[in-house]
């Protein structure tokens, strides 16, 4: 209990701690390196080869060798470099691209060690084999997954499509274990859902930042118009989104600011990375098509607006609630952000791998470095009506090894964490509590949301505050 909980991550997509990237696809291009390579330490490296070949207990291929040592090297600079094999390389593009091979669900690690399902995607094999929400995995293909890891289980749940796996699931208020066997295939995850959840008031949620986002939030957003042509509040919802495709985040942003506005600005040793993004189709189209952004109504560049943000609000997510904030364009609420402030650029190695580089900082419009201390909400509301469940518990980019500081301020000592009877309360809170379905009736935050559109008064978090009264973004436009 010692150690904060990891966020959820989506099955097929490798997003382990809930925390993606902001991703750049580029071809190799690097910065000339001037001073002579290190002899000596090469030397070195290949005497501990040459030991290894000769000394270890087994033999060990050589290609094994030279690929952890590349792997280590780049592991070693931060939490978000890494080498790519060919399956790792093929995940992440899969999961840009929104569609994977796997079973189609959302899991998050349980308190109690299981595999817990979040939810499963609509028309997937698990959803329609029945899996639900709150469900709890305790085998795969007949092995535990009692102490697995979410990176583990995700692994053992992809595959061929058309090959099956066998899921026992534990549910609550059924007395023997549940066994399915759902056949894997291709999955199209849809990143962008939306409603009107009352007359006059609509809610839009990004789950994460795909190169189909743009188009898919346009799309939903016109069909909310249609419903709807006097909105007069809306409600962008980008808790728990980890992140994504760079570009993604970008068009977002741009629909609801002013054209041709600065969106985001990146600094590092590259020319290439010293950069400002702006709110222009050339800066968030990947497709090459038209601008989906054109047939939006005009009325969507003033509509009062709250975004929606907590811990699990990560990088391409952070850009967007940083630009609307800073432009004043709408009122941030929830719980401070991951801070995720880096980005992470593909360099494709060969035919098959890459490696997937810190290569730079994001700023927002005014400047701001969110790295390592996140977007702090202008109105702070709990996810609960009596607290903030698992978002203080949850791992923050701060509390990552080797992670970048934020350059733009000092980085000041961590907070002290939770004691552990203070955890195990909040635990114990959360296991009677049913999962939570953003956009429900039951969605705390989104009702204080809401009210805070309309100007009425609104829960604030429980930090010695009671419910009081705030300026509504509708008053103040």
């Amino acid at each position: 209990m010692g150690k904060k909980l990891k966020n959820s991550g989506l099955v097929g997509l490798g997003v382990v701690a809930g925390v993606a990237i902001s991703l750049q696809f580029s071809a190799m291009a690097q910065k000339p390196v001037d001073p002579p390579l290190p002899l000596e330490e090469l030397r070195q490296l290949a005497d501990v080869f040459g030991l290894i070949k000769s000394d270890y207990v087994e033999p060990v291929e050589d290609k094994k060798l030279l690929t952890e040592a590349i792997s280590g090297m780049v592991a070693s600079l931060d939490p978000h470099s890494a080498y790519l094999d060919k399956k790792a390389y093929a995940e992440l593009r899969e999961g840009s691209q929104g569609k994977f091979v796997g079973l189609g669900i959302e899991i998050g690690q349980s308190e109690d060690g299981y595999i817990k399902i979040v939810a499963p995607i609509e028309d997937s094999p698990a959803w329609r084999a029945g899996i639900k929400p709150g469900d709890l995995i305790s085998r795969l293909d007949n092995m535990q997954v009692k102490g697995m890891s979410l990176d583990e289980s995700v692994k053992k749940m992809r595959g061929e499509p058309g090959s099956k796996v066998s899921m026992t699931i534990l549910r609550k208020d059924e007395a023997e274990p549940l066994v399915f066997n759902i056949t894997r295939e291709e999955i199209h995850q849809k990143s962008v859902k939306g409603k009107l959840v009352e007359p006059g008031y609509a809610w839009v949620r990004i789950s994460q930042f795909q190169e189909p986002t743009v188009d898919d939030m346009a799309a939903k957003i016109l069909e909310l118009y249609k419903q709807d042509p006097n909105i007069k509040g809306l409600v962008l919802d980008l808790r728990n989104d980890p992140g994504g495709v760079l570009q993604g985040a970008i068009g977002v942003a741009a629909a609801f600011l002013p054209k041709d506005s600065p969106i985001v600005s990146t600094n590092g040793q590259l020319p290439d990375q010293k950069q400002i993004f702006y709110g222009r189709p050339e800066y968030y189209e990947l497709r090459g098509e038209n601008d989906a952004l054109a047939k939006l109504p005009a009325a969507l560049k003033k509509v009062p607006m709250v975004v929606l943000v907590n811990t699990g609000s990560a990088s391409a997510s952070e850009i967007v609630a940083g630009a609307l904030q800073d432009y004043k364009r709408a009122d941030i609420i929830g719980s401070q952000t991951f801070g995720k402030g880096s980005v992470q650029t593909i360099r494709q190695l060969t035919a098959d791998t890459a490696v997937k580089l810190t290569t730079a900082r994001y700023y927002t419009p005014n400047g701001r470095s969110i790295q390592a201390k996140g977007i702090t909400p202008d109105v702070a509301v709990d996810e609960n009506a009596d607290g903030d469940g698992l978002n203080a518990l949850r791992t923050r980019e701060a509390d990552l090894d080797k992670h970048l500081v934020n350059d733009k301020e000092a980085e000041g000592a961590k907070g002290k964490r939770d004691e552990l009877e203070e955890q195990l309360r909040i635990v114990a809170l959360e296991k009677k509590r049913k999962p939570l379905e953003y956009g429900s009736g039951d969605d705390f935050q989104l009702q204080q949301a809401l009210n805070h559109l309309k100007g009425l008064p609104v829960q604030l978090a429980k930090q010695g505050t009671t419910v009081v009264s705030v300026d509504s973004a509708a008053a103040k436009k």
